[in-house]
């Protein structure tokens, strides 16, 4: 499956957490809807996820085929938490700069 990350963003969540949350909007080549995932954790440890349709609702069978992939195959995981990671970073970094 074919994946292309479009966007990404992530924010740090206040205390008592000092957590994060983030969303990571996705194309999966040959599905007619994009993605978006929601991710959550706690000290940037162990992250849960939501996947949804982005803009309209798609085809049952292929959300289920992505949901399979992410839950199944930790280099696809890996790469959307990366994804919100590199989005982070080079956001703390412009705002260093400045």
């Amino acid at each position: 499956m074919n994946i292309t990350i479009r966007n990404a963003q992530l924010e740090q969540v206040p205390e008592p957490d000092k957590g994060y949350i983030g969303k990571v909007e996705l194309v999966v080549e040959g599905h007619a809807e994009p993605y978006e995932v929601t991710l959550f954790t706690k000290r940037g440890k162990e992250w849960d996820y939501s996947l949804h349709f982005l803009n309209e609702p798609g085809k049952e069978e292929e959300i289920l085929a992505l949901e399979t992939l992410i839950s199944e195959d930790d280099d696809t995981f890996d790469r959307i938490i990366d994804a919100v990671w590199d989005f982070y970073e080079a956001n703390e970094e412009n705002s260093a700069s400045e």
